[in-house]
């Protein structure tokens, strides 16, 4: 008699539902640090990127159509190819946003190698003069301006070098070293291609960054007055710079109109054109051959006579509400190097576009440098739509800081609180 023994049929083990939980849960962590809600500087400064881009394209459109059709151009193709670049710019400054702030530390020396090396291009067979400088090269057809990269691989590296020394920066020497050398051979790579207004704009993130470290006073005063004394002597021996200075100090500049007044008295003859509502969109008359650098460095005069006071006031009340998102990031992170690099990238952008301005208004003498997010030129407006996401990266980090910070307060009023009670019982 033969028995058969029961197949045993392996039973499935299903996960555990802990560990499934655990799995559910952290999906969800992960998606919601995706569809976080952002603090309200990040929402300030990027709609003020976007909307000054989606501008300044519409005013390259205007600026450059009359001229692009006299040539037998398309109107729109200068401002296509403009668009281009914002296509790429804006996707990046996007990118850059998500970056912790961990990645722009580690990226901090890199990022100035990288615009260094890439500014030598320019004394290459690939670099060539424009107007006097020669900051430019080109590559397949495309032009770029390498400098504008070294301003944001500049304030990087400032940033993580005063970071890293911030328990001693009330000694100079470690303040100015190596900081001071290794700023002043970036700048004087720009500065060999005869470029003073760029120059003046890398200083100026230097100076910034150094300001918004907290280093003394004394030692702030001692580059910047440094610094001054550096373009004064440029300025002079210089015959092309101190010809362009002394037309701006002229003041019967109409007499020396067909020499380097030309340009500043067209740019405010175009400002005063447009009156308080300008001659309408498209309507301008200077940009007809008669302004030059129209789209470029003087493209505020278009704005002017286009659209009038209100077109230029809604400009500076564009730049002013970035500046307040941007100052909001260095006044609440507790991160140094956030601050600093906050500082020094918020100099650069709003400091440039006061510098622009100024000089269309002939306020300062013509210093050769666009009005960021606006000005024609596809290396510009991709650097700074780049530092705007490093900024948007920053404002990311606020609200760990504002908790961190709370807690600490809520921390020491605890412990405040605990001794005064001791104390109480001690004194019964």
């Amino acid at each position: 008699m033969s028995t058969t023994q029961p197949r045993i049929r392996p039973i499935p083990i299903s996960p555990e539902p802990e560990q499934s939980g655990r799995r559910g849960l952290a999906a969800r962590v992960s998606l919601g640090r995706v569809f976080a809600p952002v603090p309200s500087e990040f929402l300030l400064i990027a709609s003020t990127t976007l909307l000054l881009t989606v501008f300044g394209l519409v005013m390259v459109l205007s600026a450059t159509s009359a001229t692009a059709s006299a040539r037998g151009e398309a109107p729109w193709d200068i401002a296509l190819r403009q668009v281009v670049f914002a296509v790429i710019g804006i996707p990046l400054m996007l990118i850059a946003s998500r970056l912790p702030v961990s990645f722009w530390k580690r990226i901090a020396w890199p990022a100035l190698i990288f615009g260094v090396v890439f500014q030598l291009l320019v004394f290459t067979p690939l670099g060539y003069s424009n107007d006097g400088n020669r900051n430019w090269i080109m590559i397949a057809g495309f032009q770029a301006q390498p400098s504008e990269f070294l301003k944001l691989g500049l304030a990087l590296w400032v940033a993580y070098v005063l970071f890293r020394k911030q328990t001693l920066l009330t000694k100079w020497q470690h303040v100015f070293i190596p900081l001071v050398p290794v700023a002043m051979l970036a700048i004087g790579t720009v500065l060999a291609g005869e470029d003073l207004g760029t120059a003046m704009i890398l200083v100026l993130i230097v100076l910034g960054a150094l300001f918004f470290s907290g280093v003394r006073l004394r030692i702030f005063v001692l580059p910047a007055i440094g610094a001054a004394a550096a373009v004064a002597f440029l300025a002079v021996t210089s015959p092309d710079r101190m010809r362009r200075f002394m037309s701006f100090l002229n003041p019967n500049c109409l007499a020396d109109y067909l020499n380097d007044c030309y340009q500043p008295l067209h740019g405010i003859w175009g400002l005063a054109s447009g009156g308080i509502f300008g001659l309408g969109l498209g309507n301008s008359r200077e940009k007809y051959d008669w302004l030059p650098a129209a789209a470029n460095d003087y493209i505020f005069a278009i704005v002017g006579e286009e659209l009038g006071l209100i077109g230029c006031a809604v400009v500076l009340t564009l730049f002013a509400l970035f500046a307040v998102g941007a100052f909001h990031v260095i006044r609440k992170t507790d991160d140094p190097f956030v601050r600093i690099a906050a500082g020094g990238i918020t100099v650069w952008i709003v400091g440039q576009a006061l510098i622009n301005i100024g000089v269309v208004l002939r306020v300062f003498p013509v210093l050769g440098v666009p009005l960021p997010f606006m000005s024609q030129g596809g290396t510009s407006l991709v650097s700074v739509l780049l530092a705007s996401g490093v900024l948007l990266a920053f404002a990311r980090s606020l609200p760990a800081s504002v908790a961190k910070r709370e807690a600490a307060i809520q921390q020491a009023r605890t412990a405040r609180q605990r001794r005064e009670a001791r104390a109480a019982r001690a004194s019964r």
